[in-house]
């Protein structure tokens, strides 16, 4: 098939992405430990560049279920973006009640702040945490109810991603329309490394 074609087909799928669940790792399991640490602003990048792409072709809503790491630097880049795109909005959806819970002060202070300007929460269970189930049940209802997954994840490096990455795989099985898009090491090595060029000019 010609490469032009390819890329026709690939952007009239886009054209129809108008929900994204945005996701991927937690802090630690990066190694990052505070907001501070050099490879925030590099995957903020790499999901800003990703977004940009999407929002042009029609993106409207950036669904996250609140947790710490991904998807919070992908809030705050939503947030930064609604001064160019005021027609994104994004939503929370949480697994349980409470998550933020037991996080420290600062943790939760971010989580908050993130809900008061989200454009629509809610609690996929309703009620306070009880078993791992709930975070399974959370990614199939986002999964269920967005278009697609941007998923930050490298397959070197597993972590949690790799659970709501099967569940994709297994959806997608059944809904051939639905999109996995991925960041990966690579990837954010690429990002970093455009930052360096520019912070060298």
């Amino acid at each position: 098939m010609h490469s032009a074609l390819i890329l026709l087909m690939v952007r009239q799928r886009r054209l129809m992405m108008k929900s994204l669940y945005i996701t991927g790792y937690r802090p630690h399991e990066l190694g990052i430990f505070n907001d501070k640490h050099p490879g925030v602003p590099v995957i903020k990048k790499a999901l800003e560049n990703q977004l940009r792409i999407l929002i042009e072709d029609g993106l409207e809503w950036v669904v996250i279920s609140g947790q710490q790491g991904v998807e919070t630097w992908a809030a705050q880049v939503v947030l930064e973006l609604k001064n160019d795109y005021p027609q994104l909005k994004y939503s929370i959806i949480t697994p349980f009640l409470e998550q933020e819970k037991n996080w420290n002060e600062h943790k939760q202070e971010t989580f908050m702040h993130i809900v008061s300007k989200a454009d629509f929460v809610t609690s996929v269970t309703k009620r306070p945490y009880e078993a791992p189930w709930q975070f399974i049940e959370k990614d199939k209802f986002i999964i269920d109810n967005t278009d697609a997954t941007l998923l930050v994840y490298d397959e070197e490096n597993e972590g949690s991603p790799k659970y709501v990455l099967r569940l994709i795989q297994k959806y997608m099985e059944q809904h051939e329309e639905y999109e996995l898009l991925m960041i990966n090491a690579y990837d954010l090595q690429m990002v970093a490394e455009e930052m360096q060029q520019g912070d060298d000019w």
